[in-house]
């Protein structure tokens, strides 16, 4: 997934080289604002796009998505530091700082949006019918990451920087949130297996649910700043980005607690023998569960809304390197409308997402469920027609030219001095007599050849 992104990112290095002699930001960008327009959009939109396909790579967007789901094989704490707050989110800040670019090059925005809205509304999907606690994670961190380029594609440059801090906090929240249970599951990451936790893992429970707040973006907490100023950035840009944009943070609120009700409220599902070893993590798990939590509610506090406050902490802090495109001035009682849409509508997919899974009854999905259970048949469908044929053309490749063919040519090299040597070698009979005999014989030749050609 990674070589194909960078090989678009290369591409776009080279695109930059070439035409500006330069992979230096600040020289990059002072030749940009000197000569805006002298080499057309066309070359501005091909770098830009060049630019994205490595982005799109790194930070798991469509269609260069499958990795980081197949990456939770990975302990907690590594996904809690680069699946949520590192390495996936280098593809946004790439995207922010090179914003003087990005900016003259308003059809790869488009693009950016798209891809940002249509990863987060994929990923949430199959994360609706996920059962292992660190996958429904997985796929939560592909939809935010499909947020952040949402808000990237409308021009909203510190807005994504600002979602990029505060799913840090959240994120990590719960990814290591789901170490904790596991921990104290023995192993186990199937969530149709657990269920009552909050009982006996209470600072766990506590912590979680305030993720799990956060990220649905419930008012007074860090996700509901960032994702609000998304929504409205979107929303100025076109309602029409808005309104998905409220489809995919409904269902972000929905998977959400459904992993937080079948983990832990109701009755445990799991053996005997894991009830009787369930306890509270030791405080170095909850510690930093603590900590964390404590910054999902205040961390959103450095970007208040225009409605609450004109001063935008984080706006200004950025401000000497990246700022958004056009700051949208919404009407007051249009900002209001917004923020209540969204939270209303997180409201009542938290509600749903009780009263559907409060008696935790599982049933073999069938149709759409059984679909996003398999995620889409992504998967199978990269593998039947990427990597099968690739394999075939590998392995042809292998047998016919680099073993019959190169790998041929230089043993038949080998073969054919072995073959002569073992033919010269006869000459070597070690007799001395014979070797006289030859070296007379070579002499009256060399004799008869001087006397012919004089």
């Amino acid at each position: 997934m990674n070589r194909i992104g960078d090989l678009g990112f290369l591409v776009g290095m080279l695109l930059i080289l070439v035409n500006y002699s330069t992979l230096s930001y600040t020289q990059f960008f002072d030749q940009l604002h000197t000569n805006a327009g002298t080499h057309g959009g066309d070359l501005y939109n091909w770098i830009a796009i060049c630019l994205f396909i490595g982005a799109t790579g790194k930070s798991a967007q469509i269609p260069l998505y499958t990795w980081l789901p197949d990456a939770m094989a990975g302990p907690t704490p590594v996904s809690a530091l680069i699946h949520a707050a590192t390495m996936v989110t280098a593809g946004i800040y790439m995207i922010a700082r090179s914003h003087a670019l990005y900016t003259l090059a308003p059809a790869t925005l488009q693009v950016v949006a798209i891809v940002g809205l249509a990863t987060a509304l994929f990923a949430a999907t199959i994360a609706m019918k996920q059962y292992d606690i660190k996958k429904v994670l997985a796929y939560s961190t592909v939809s935010q990451l499909g947020f952040m380029f949402l808000a990237l594609g409308v021009g909203a440059y510190t807005t994504a920087v600002f979602h990029v801090m505060t799913h840090a906090f959240f994120k990590a929240l719960l990814f290591l949130g789901s170490g904790s249970v596991i921990h104290a599951m023995g192993g186990e990451q199937d969530i149709r297996k657990m269920g009552g936790l909050g009982k006996k893992l209470r600072i766990t429970q506590f912590t979680f649910l305030i993720g799990c707040l956060a990220i649905s973006g419930i008012p007074g907490l860090s996700g509901f700043f960032s994702k609000d100023e998304i929504l409205a950035a979107a929303y100025a840009n076109n309602p029409m980005l808005y309104y998905l944009g409220i489809a995919a943070a409904m269902m972000t609120a929905f998977y959400m607690f459904r992993l937080y009700f079948l983990t832990f409220t109701g009755t445990f599902r799991g053996t005997h023998d894991q009830e009787h070893h369930l306890h509270e993590s030791p405080a170095a798990m909850t510690i930093p569960l603590i900590v964390l939590a404590i910054l999902s509610i205040v961390g959103g506090y450095v970007g208040l809304p225009g409605v609450i406050s004109e001063h935008h902490a984080l706006g200004s802090f950025l401000s000497s390197s990246v700022s958004n495109i056009a700051e949208h001035h919404l009407e007051a009682n249009t900002e209001w409308m917004l923020m209540g849409t969204s939270v209303a509508a997180s409201v009542i997919m938290i509600i749903v997402a009780y009263s559907i899974n409060k008696s935790a009854q599982f049933v073999a999905n069938s149709g759409l469920a059984k679909v996003l259970e398999n995620k889409w048949y992504i998967d199978e469908l990269y593998e039947a027609v990427i990597l099968k044929p690739l394999g075939a053309l590998s392995g042809a490749l292998d047998k016919f030219v680099e073993r019959m063919g190169i790998d041929g040519m230089v043993n038949g090299v080998g073969k054919s001095v072995k073959w002569g040597s073992e033919k010269v070698r006869l000459l070597q009979t070690g007799q001395v007599g014979f070797y006289i005999f030859v070296m007379v014989l070579g002499m009256i030749a060399l004799l008869a050849v001087g006397f012919y050609c004089i």
